[in-house]
């Protein structure tokens, strides 16, 4: 199964945190044959990692590590580059959903998430918000049983 994964749920197997069970659940269940991430994904982990380190959630040799692996894991991901056709689409799913609080980052997940359409089963995410617009975009969200 390929599968897209959202950096908010990309970072639950990376560092324990609240629902990163059923993000582990969804590896364990099926086999994935790919895993997509937007390559706005490097910086928002990156991001993540070191906002951790600010609120002395975890150390920054825990960061250095985590950020390691994760470089090391890249390899086995593809990237969706972020060009004008991503951001011209986030650009019209603000004007769609930016009264209900999409936002450009967001905007630009969802995005990658649409051009993948075709070509991803499942498309994971742990933003409750996003999750509505991948779902009202017609995106598979949930495993089917």
């Amino acid at each position: 199964m390929k599968i897209f994964l959202d950096t908010s749920s990309l970072f639950k197997l990376y560092h324990k945190e609240e629902h990163s069970n059923k993000i582990e659940e969804i590896f364990s269940k099926v086999k994935i044959t790919n895993v997509y991430l937007s390559e706005i994904t490097k910086v928002e982990f990156a991001s993540s990692i070191w906002k951790k380190v600010r609120t002395k959630e975890i150390s920054k040799e825990d960061a250095l590590i985590t950020m390691e692996l994760f470089e090391i894991d890249s390899s086995k991901f593809t990237f969706v580059a972020i060009d004008s056709v991503v951001i011209e689409q986030a650009k019209n799913l603000i004007s769609k959903y930016g009264i209900r609080g999409l936002r450009t980052l967001d905007a630009i997940q969802l995005s990658c998430s649409k051009i993948l359409s075709k070509e991803v089963a499942l498309f994971i995410t742990s933003d409750n918000l996003l999750q509505t617009f991948l779902n009202e975009e017609g995106l598979p969200t949930e495993l089917k049983a």
